[in-house]
C-alpha cells in the first residue's frame, strides 16, 4: 500500500467554487484510497455542499473567512487577503500539513502568492506554468503558459530543465525532447533572448532538438516546448479556441440536413472518440514549477472531471518528489555550465 498523502484544494476558488470542487473531491476519494483530501474555504459554504453526501474522515474542512475574486489584482489579494482559502490552502503546504495544493482560482493571484508563501527553489529565478496539450503523439508539455511576460535567454534555460524532469517525473517520458518555440527553424530566426537560449540549451545534456514552430507543438516530434509566458499563453488560448471551432462547425455539418444527421449518427463512435482526445478536460492541471512546494493550478472553468484530473497530476508530483528533482537537475546542469 502506498504512503498516504494529504491534498489541499481550494474549495473557493474558480468560476464555480463548492459546486465544482467539492464533488470533485467526493468523485475522487471514491476511486484512490491513498489520498486525504482537506476543502478549504468557509465552512457554512462547504457543508451546505457536503449535506447529505457520503463520505469519510480522509475528507477534512479547513475554515477560511476570505476568498481571491477571479479578476482581483494579485498584490491586493497578497497584501489583503491573508485569510483567504487560496492563502490557507498554500499555508498548509508550507506548514507540511499537506503535500500539494489544487486551485482553479485567480491565475496571478496563486502566482504570487505561492512565490510569496513557498518560496523560490534554490538556483531557480522564477517560477513556470506548464501544462500537456494534446497532440498526434499523445501529449506536448509546454511552459511557460503565462507566468513570465518578459524573459531572459537564461529563464528560458531554467524552463527547459523544469520542464523535462517535470515531464519525466510524472509525464512517464524518459529524456523528454526539449524544442525552443520560435518563429521558424533557422539559426537566423528569433529575437535576442530566443537565440541565446537556444545557445545554452545547445551545449546542455538536455535531449534538445533545436527550435519549433506552432505546428510541431501537435505534431508528436517534441515532449517539451519552452517558450515566454507572453508567447505560450497565446498559443494555448489559440488551441483551445481552435478546438471550440472545430467542435461548433462539426455540429453545424451534421445537423444541415435530414442526411447528415443520419450521417452523425452512424459516424457517433468516431466522433466521440475525437472529442475525447481533444477534450480540454482531461489536459486540465497545469503545474506551478519552480517553487519549493507543489501547486496545481486547475482551469478556472473546469467541471468536475476537470477538477478531478488536477487533483491527480498532484498526486502523481508528490509520489514522484517533483520539487526536490528539479533543485537537483538545476543545480547539475548550472555546475556543468561553470565546470565548462
Amino acid at each position: 500500500m502506498s504512503e498516504r498523502i494529504t491534498i489541499a484544494l481550494d474549495a473557493m476558488g474558480g468560476d464555480f467554487g463548492v459546486a465544482v470542487v467539492v464533488p470533485a473531491a467526493l468523485r475522487y476519494l471514491e476511486q484512490d484510497k491513498d489520498v486525504n483530501l482537506t476543502l478549504v474555504g468557509r465552512e457554512e459554504a462547504i457543508q451546505q455542499e457536503l449535506k447529505n453526501k457520503r463520505y469519510d474522515s480522509r475528507l477534512q474542512v479547513k475554515h477560511a473567512s476570505q476568498e481571491v475574486e477571479m479578476d482581483e489584482l494579485p498584490s491586493r489579494a497578497l497584501r489583503g487577503k491573508k485569510d483567504s482559502s487560496m492563502r490557507v490552502a498554500l499555508n498548509l503546504v508550507k506548514q507540511g500539513e499537506a503535500d500539494a495544493c489544487v486551485s482553479a482560482g485567480n491565475t496571478g493571484a496563486l502566482m504570487a502568492t505561492a512565490r510569496f508563501v513557498l518560496k523560490m527553489l534554490p538556483n531557480v529565478d522564477r517560477p513556470a506554468i506548464i501544462t500537456a496539450m494534446p497532440s498526434v503523439n499523445r501529449h506536448t508539455w509546454m511552459l511557460d503558459l503565462g507566468a513570465n511576460v518578459d524573459c531572459s535567454a537564461e529563464h528560458l534555460f531554467q524552463f527547459a530543465v523544469m520542464g523535462s524532469e517535470l515531464v519525466t517525473s510524472i509525464g512517464d517520458v524518459t529524456n523528454p525532447r526539449i524544442g525552443l518555440l520560435n518563429i521558424g527553424q533557422e539559426e537566423i530566426k528569433g529575437n535576442e533572448q530566443v537565440k541565446g537560449a537556444h545557445e545554452l540549451l545547445s551545449t546542455s545534456s538536455l535531449n534538445y532538438i533545436g527550435y519549433v514552430e506552432g505546428d510541431d507543438i501537435y505534431m508528436g516530434d517534441v515532449d517539451v516546448v519552452v517558450s515566454d509566458g507572453f508567447v505560450g499563453n497565446v498559443a494555448l488560448k489559440s488551441s483551445e479556441g481552435v478546438a471550440k471551432m472545430v467542435g461548433h462547425f462539426m455540429k453545424q455539418e451534421f445537423k444541415r440536413s435530414f442526411l447528415t444527421r443520419v450521417s452523425g449518427l452512424a459516424a457517433l463512435p468516431v466522433l466521440k472518440g475525437f472529442r475525447n482526445r481533444i477534450d480540454p478536460r482531461t489536459y486540465n492541471g497545469a503545474s506551478l514549477v519552480g517553487l519549493r512546494g507543489i501547486v496545481v493550478k486547475s482551469h478556472g472553468g473546469a467541471d468536475v472531471m476537470a477538477f478531478d484530473n488536477a487533483i491527480q497530476i498532484a498526486k502523481k508530483a508528490v509520489y514522484t518528489h517533483v520539487p526536490d528533482r528539479i533543485a537537483k537537475h538545476v543545480e547539475s546542469h548550472l555546475n556543468n555550465r561553470l565546470s565548462a
